[in-house]
C-alpha cells in the first residue's frame, strides 16, 4: 500500500496504563475482558474504548503464550500466531489498521506487563510490514 506521510499513528499499550496526549481511541486487542470491571468503566480507567478480539491469539495459544517460560517456546508461539493472522479476517483487520493509521490516531493493546512477550510485539511488527505508522 502506497500512503502519503502523515503525523497519524497507531500507539502500541499495555491496557490499564495511563493514557498519553494525542493517544486516540484506545483498541483492546484481547481474547477475554478484564474481570471484576463494570464494561461502563473500561474506557474511565484507561483498559479500553472498544473491544476487538479478532487480532487475538486464538485461545489455545493464549495459554501457550501465558505457560512460554523459554525462547524456544516464545517462538513456538510467535510462529503459531503468525499463522493465525495470515488467515482471511485477520489479514483483512490488519490491513484497515494499517489504513486507518494514516487518517487517525489510535492505540491497541494488551495487558500483559512485557511487551516483548506479548502478541502486540508481534501486532506491531507485522503492522509495520503493511506499511502501517507506528508511534
Amino acid at each position: 500500500m502506497n500512503f502519503s506521510k502523515s503525523k497519524m499513528s497507531i500507539r502500541i499499550v499495555r491496557l490499564g496504563s495511563p493514557r498519553e496526549t494525542g493517544e486516540g481511541l484506545r483498541i483492546g486487542t484481547v481474547r477475554r475482558p478484564p474481570r471484576g470491571v463494570r464494561k461502563e468503566e473500561y474506557a474511565a480507567r484507561d483498559i479500553y474504548d472498544v473491544w476487538f478480539p479478532n487480532l487475538s491469539p486464538s485461545e489455545a495459544l493464549v495459554k501457550q503464550a501465558l505457560t512460554a517460560t523459554s525462547e524456544q517456546e516464545w517462538k513456538s508461539f510467535k510462529r503459531r500466531f503468525l499463522a493465525e493472522l495470515k488467515e482471511p479476517g485477520p489479514r483483512k483487520d490488519l490491513d484497515l489498521l494499517a489504513a486507518l493509521s494514516h487518517r487517525t490516531d489510535f492505540s491497541i493493546g494488551c495487558y500483559c506487563e512485557d511487551e516483548s512477550r506479548c502478541h502486540r510485539s508481534i501486532l506491531k511488527e507485522v503492522l509495520l510490514q503493511r506499511g502501517a505508522s507506528i508511534k
